[in-house]
């Protein structure tokens, strides 16, 4: 199947490396033109420059921080006049810092919550106002399965993915309510081998290991399994999806249970 997006205007917040890239790049090789938005620039400006160089016209790059209202306004102003309209919008820029509830410092937890949850909000709120009058789109929230299930080294994470869910269904209630057309939906991966998730795990530890072990699929899940389910999102053919939280993690959530 091919141009599954094909000519939607897609925007993805953290898009230049991990699951953020991998999203952009399926998105992009399904049709869609998509603006990403990373507060690194280089990294940034490298991808918009390969995808165009690779498939024309594909994309383009914004500097943003996603936790700042006034980037925010800025990325509209961008949308509005590079592309007219915005079709799908992924938030899915985010930081993971450990930290039990004893050892989370109040600064990592502000931090985690600007970074993690502020984002969505001042994402969803920008996606609505250029959505509603234009048609409708996908909104997708990339929470975790920290939302769902707790971590108990990871307090201010699970705590600020957690808002991210609760945000998510508040969102896709809304726009239903008031008939906009817009589905809101969040994505919960686990497990994903990512620089971040790599960044995260004690020194010495083979990342790849210490979830392969435990997994009768025997590998970690990829960035591209999360841009899959993205991509399926931000389709029309999942028109009737809205309101979900669909794991990605291989099945470790419904084990711990």
């Amino acid at each position: 199947m091919t141009g599954r997006v094909q000519d939607k205007i897609a925007l993805v917040t953290g898009g230049a490396s991990g699951i953020g890239r991998a999203i952009v790049q399926a998105l992009v090789g399904e049709g869609a033109r998509v603006l990403i938005a990373d507060i690194n620039a280089d990294a940034g400006r490298a991808l918009a420059d390969q995808l165009n160089e690779e498939r024309g016209a594909a994309a383009s790059f914004i500097q943003h921080d996603a936790s700042s209202e006034a980037g925010w306004n800025e990325v509209a102003v961008a949308v509005r006049e590079r592309y007219g309209r915005l079709d799908v919008l992924v938030n899915n820029a985010g930081i993971l810092l450990k930290g039990s509830i004893e050892e989370t410092s109040l600064d990592d937890w502000h931090k985690l919550l600007r970074v993690n949850s502020d984002s969505a909000f001042l994402g969803c709120r920008v996606g609505v106002a250029l959505m509603k009058d234009s048609g409708g789109g996908s909104i997708i929230n990339v929470s975790s399965i920290a939302a769902l299930a707790g971590k108990d080294d990871y307090a201010g994470y699970c705590a600020s993915k957690g808002a991210v869910a609760a945000l998510n269904r508040a969102v896709a209630a809304h726009c239903r309510k008031q008939k906009y057309r817009i589905r809101c939906n969040s994505i919960h991966p686990d497990g994903v081998l990512t620089p971040m998730t790599v960044a995260s795990y004690p020194p010495g530890i083979d990342p790849a290991r210490f979830t392969i072990d435990s997994d009768p699929m025997n590998r970690m899940c990829l960035p591209e399994d999360v841009a899959a389910a993205a991509l399926y999102l931000a389709s029309d053919e999942s028109r009737a999806i809205n309101g979900i939280e669909l794991r990605v993690d291989s099945g470790q959530f419904v084990m711990s249970i």
